[in-house]
């Protein structure tokens, strides 16, 4: 290859690049896409950059389009667009020397020391009758005529400069330059555009069986359509299921984990599998694939989507170990090797072995069970212990599902270490859980949330934060008392654009832990269960609340925007986000002592805030009603946890 070119831009370190490349990144339809890069050439002349970006349909490629980047500082360019298509989209970004910029800066100089001469003017005419030469006949005349008044030596030097830098010269010449000898990024890198739900989302997870209000009968999947007015009058957006399909009787656990199941238990809806059916069944007692529908379609009435629990592993007596041995690991002794996480046995579960001499029949039946639920109708899945499964799986499933279907959302619950949990977000995870349930203290819940949406991280990493699951009640949970479950709940959804609560565990402050365990006593996971929802204890007011200002406040949907403010008391945590489109600003100010009331002055970062350091703004308390003239950047606050959580404060400038 010869060593020849007449190139002279360089383009590096293009953003968002997930790994070089190899992964996709991850946008919002409708939503800015930011891209950045570093342009520079070898000389001193004006430079020019673009993003140039396309979807990605089934059909193929579309036309490229085209935004023009702006320099920002140290060789840092920078261009923003948007696309309202959910899928893939593929963009690049391109430079070339800006001749004609180039001419313009230095006539300006010129003018201003008046040095300038008719040659320097007649250089700008001959680029104008270049860009003419290739415009249509209406924008030639325009620009020839603009050449013979730069050559015009009848005319001030400042006229003629005017004219050449005026807006409707520039743009047409930006619109015709031919770009000679440009440079184009060496790759073409992917966005994964994902429709708004999964940029920020409600979710509310409960089990059917425990929906029936007779506490002597089983729930079924009606009894879960006759709550939906509950769920829905609480503001979420999502209804999240445990699985609903057969449950094992080989090995079946009973109540709060017993080893041994007695006459009557109903085993954990995880141990998946019994002669009734499998991953593509539900359980008898929870009703039939009519009764299904019917809750699909009555979710959308009410404003919801339902969420699918997909759980890649079998009780002893699903079909699957049955008929196909060869997916599962088998012991010296010839048995089949079940769960374990030591000390902790799960003798009711067999996971898959993704070493298995049959790959492809393993992962083509897997895949089969996300498009038997797909051709139902549902368009979420939160997925049990991804982590626990193959990475190549993962990939190549979601990749091959979402090319039809762009628009499913997979939340990954893998509370495991950062780099693999980040690992299943670039293989295609839409979500993921966090650690929130275990920050309590400011230092570190500044230090986490910074990670997640201020570094690279939010490139491809989508936070759910939830403060308790039927697996998670956090030593903070089991201490008890409203303010605790009301701190936890206001935190997880004003810092997290997605969040969700595992209720009515949640709303009515289940607390009372097994003992020795991170675990419920008396866990539906084991069990059924019956709860009263008209408890005048229950925080529903303060969750439909918070849900109504999430929804009425874009700046709580956004995660990136998040900036911290300094409160001279560490049980004090403030933090705000903004929506540049509409201006919407929110500023939250969290009593982390759930005990005693606290008091302190904030240090606000005015610019994250879009106020004057040194004027007058107001504060609205979206919580509590009251409103505030606040000074500058130092203000008192003061908040006592058995009145109210949190400030959730609107900012008018």
């Amino acid at each position: 290859m010869t060593p020849y070119t007449n190139e002279r831009v360089r383009i590096r370190a293009v953003t968002p690049q997930v790994d070089g490349g190899r992964s996709r990144a991850k946008a919002v339809a409708g939503e800015p896409i930011t891209v950045e890069a570093d342009v520079y050439a070898d000389s001193h002349e004006v430079l020019a950059a673009v993003v140039r970006w396309r979807p990605q349909t089934p059909s193929g490629r579309k036309k490229w389009r085209e935004v023009p980047m702006a320099h920002v500082l140290n060789d840092r360019w920078t261009g923003t667009f948007s696309c309202d298509d959910v899928g893939r989209l593929e963009f690049t970004v391109v430079g070339w020397v800006d001749r004609y910029g180039t001419w313009l800066r230095d006539i300006r100089a010129k003018v201003e020391a008046r040095v300038a001469t008719d040659v320097d003017f007649a250089i700008g005419a001959e680029l104008l009758e270049a860009f003419a030469g290739v415009a249509g006949a209406e924008d030639a005349e325009r620009l020839q005529r603009a050449a013979d008044q730069l050559r015009d030596d009848a005319r001030f030097p400042e006229s003629r400069r005017d004219l050449a830098a005026s807006d409707d010269i520039v743009d047409l010449v930006a619109r015709l330059d031919p770009r000679p000898h440009a440079t184009t990024f060496d790759r073409t890198l992917v966005v994964q555009v994902d429709r708004p739900l999964a940029g920020a989302s409600a979710w509310y997870e409960l089990f059917p069986r425990s929906a029936s209000p007779d506490p002597d009968r089983h729930g079924t999947l009606v009894d879960v359509v006759d709550r939906l007015p509950y769920v829905g009058s609480l503001g979420f957006d999502v209804l999240y299921l445990p699985p609903i399909h057969p449950i094992g009787r080989e090995h079946r656990k009973g109540r709060n984990n017993a080893v041994e199941a007695a006459p009557g238990d109903l085993g954990s809806p995880w141990a998946i599998g019994s002669a009734e059916g499998g991953h593509k069944s539900i359980h008898p007692d929870l009703g039939t694939m009519d009764d299904f529908r019917k809750l699909v379609s009555a979710c959308r009435d009410h404003g919801l989507e339902l969420a699918m629990d997909i759980a890649f592993q079998c009780a002893p007596d699903h079909p699957y170990v049955r008929e196909h041995p060869e997916w599962f690991r088998h012991r010296p002794d010839g048995s089949i090797q079940y769960a374990e996480n030591p000390p902790k046995k799960y003798q009711d579960i067999y996971p898959f072995d993704f070493e298995t001499s049959d790959p492809e029949g393993l992962w083509n039946e897997l895949r089969s069970v996300f498009q038997f639920w797909i051709d139902e109708g549902v368009r979420i899945f939160r997925v049990d212990n991804p982590h626990t499964k193959s990475f190549a799986f993962w990939e190549w499933v979601i990749d091959d599902l979402t090319r039809d279907h762009p628009d499913l959302i997979f939340l990954a619950e893998a509370f495991t270490r950062p780099k693999v949990m980040y690992e299943l977000a670039k293989v295609g995870f839409t979500q993921s859980y966090t650690y929130f349930a275990w920050r309590h203290h400011r230092w570190e819940i500044e230090q986490y949330y910074t990670e997640l949406f201020r570094t690279e991280v939010a490139d491809f990493f989508r936070s759910n934060a939830w403060p308790n699951t039927p697996d998670i009640l956090t030593d903070y949970l089991q201490a008890g008392g409203r303010s605790r479950f009301a701190q936890r709940f206001v935190l997880a959804a004003t810092i997290s654009a997605n969040y969700g609560i595992y209720g009515p565990a949640f709303e009515l402050q289940e607390h009372l832990p097994r003992p020795g365990a991170e675990e419920y006593l008396d866990n539906e996971k084991y069990e059924q269960r019956t709860w009263d929802l008209d408890d005048p204890r229950s925080l529903a007011p303060l969750i439909a609340d918070v849900n109504r200002i999430r929804r009425e406040h874009p700046a709580l949907r956004r995660d990136r925007s998040i900036a911290f403010h300094h409160v001279d008391n560490e049980a004090l945590l403030a933090f705000s986000k903004s929506d540049e489109a509409t201006g919407d600003t929110v500023l939250v100010v969290v009593n982390l002592d759930p005990d005693q009331p606290q008091e302190g002055l904030t240090w606000l970062d005015a610019d994250a805030l879009g106020v004057d350091p040194d004027g007058s703004f107001t504060v609205e308390d979206l919580l509590g009603g009251s409103t505030w003239r606040w000074h500058g950047q130092r203000n008192y606050v003061r908040l006592d946890p058995s009145e109210s959580p949190a400030h959730i404060f609107t900012v008018t400038r």
